[in-house]
């Protein structure tokens, strides 16, 4: 033990910049786990009654049933659209037939 009085006292160690990164960094984390611990967890949702399941089924299930109406209305009126053009082309085709045969009945004297 040193008893002279005069003797200069010994200086305070001063922390390195990885110091302070590792101390900054040890309560940053330390932050972060105490906000994950004492955050306010979520409700947790009600359990669906079955009726009420089964209502919002029908209800699903009638949506699903005109939305497939629709679709088979647009396919029959596409159908028919179809089909009349099919007709006016058989039309122009069979005219055509009779009128090539004409020609070739004139023709093969």
């Amino acid at each position: 033990m040193n008893t002279n009085l005069n003797s200069a006292a010994p200086s305070p160690r001063s922390l390195t910049g990885e110091g302070v990164a590792a101390a900054v960094g040890i309560m940053g984390s330390a932050l972060l786990v105490a906000k994950r611990l004492f955050a306010a967890k979520p409700p947790k949702p009600e359990p669906m009654s079955r009726a009420d399941f089964y209502a919002e089924l029908v209800v699903l299930k009638e949506q699903i049933h005109v939305g497939h109406l629709a679709i088979l209305e647009k396919l029959d009126a596409n159908q028919r659209g179809l089909l009349a053009a099919l007709e006016r082309q058989a039309n122009r085709i069979s005219a055509l037939e009779s009128g090539l045969a004409r020609v070739d009945e004139r023709t093969t004297k």
